[in-house]
């Protein structure tokens, strides 16, 4: 296989950017894939993923091994990405979770513009916009909105509540506008594995991994589906979702404001237009 290091290193900013959204309750890892452009290569590639190869390693074969392995697995796309998204997770948790703790609303505020840019671009992008397209928008922004005003659940951290936390998370990880962290949140378990990254716990985070690794294929299956014959229909209710989930941010922001409202605004403004370049320069 040939790899192409100037597409290998784009495709790395975007899992360091997918990575670091990941670590942020309310932003989704899944809306920068797609307003980066990798989106559906990236749900093609995992669903592509069947294990075919275990059968030739199994006798032996390696040579079929090897072929039937760069067959289904997509190495130039899962190599950078992977490493850019564990990368960002490792390095920038400490400082997301300072930045809650201490700049709780400015923080927050910046996220609301991401996801409101977000939003709007991903709409502008669709073929063509009908009453179904509204509804199913509506639809979308109704459920996220009263699934974001949940109260989180008290959960002990035990392995086998992680690793179902793992498969349950990373399913909303790859949507656009719904946040694994914040499932995480409301699971009882993001502090926890925050905690369990920054100090370098592990077990926790194989058990989590393997429980993300089962999720992720078994999911990527039917959003591959979805987006291959209802595209569009698809779409709009993704980007309804994402739109509802601006209730998140905003409550943090009007609860937990002590300083300036002008701020806010202007880090919501940077939000947007980081978004707008993004999706101009790696789209």
């Amino acid at each position: 296989m040939n790899f192409n290091l100037k597409d290998m290193i784009l495709i790395f900013i975007r899992g360091f950017l997918m990575g670091s959204a990941d670590t942020i309750p309310g932003v989704s890892g899944g809306t920068i894939a797609l307003i980066t452009g990798i989106y559906e290569r990236l749900i093609h590639a995992i669903s592509s993923i069947k294990f075919g190869f275990i059968k030739p390693l199994i006798k032996l074969d390696f040579a079929g091994f090897k072929e039937k392995l760069f067959e289904e697995i997509d190495f130039e796309l899962f190599i950078p990405l992977v490493l850019g998204i564990g990368i960002a997770v490792l390095t920038l948790s400490k400082v997301i979770r300072y930045l809650l703790q201490n700049y709780t609303a400015y923080t927050f505020s910046f996220f609301l513009g991401l996801i409101l840019a977000s939003a709007y671009i991903l709409y502008t992008k669709l073929d063509e916009i009908n009453i179904k397209l509204i509804i199913l928008t509506i639809i979308g922004i109704i459920l996220s909105y009263i699934f974001v005003g949940l109260n989180p659940i008290a959960a002990n951290h035990s392995l086998i509540v992680l690793f179902f936390s793992g498969m349950i998370a990373i399913c909303a990880m790859i949507l656009p506008g719904i946040s694994g962290s914040f499932l995480l949140l409301l699971l009882g378990q993001y502090a926890y594995m925050l905690d369990s990254l920054n100090s370098l716990n592990f077990t926790e985070i194989i058990v989590f991994i393997a429980g993300a690794f089962i999720g992720i294929l078994g999911f990527s299956k039917i959003l591959n589906y979805l987006l291959e014959n209802y595209e569009s229909a698809t779409m709009a209710f993704l980007i309804g979702i994402m739109i509802g989930t601006l209730r998140l941010p905003f409550n943090q922001i009007t609860s937990n404001l002590t300083g300036s409202w002008l701020i806010c605004l202007i880090l919501a403004i940077i939000g947007v237009v980081l978004i707008v370049v993004l999706e101009k320069k790696l789209s």
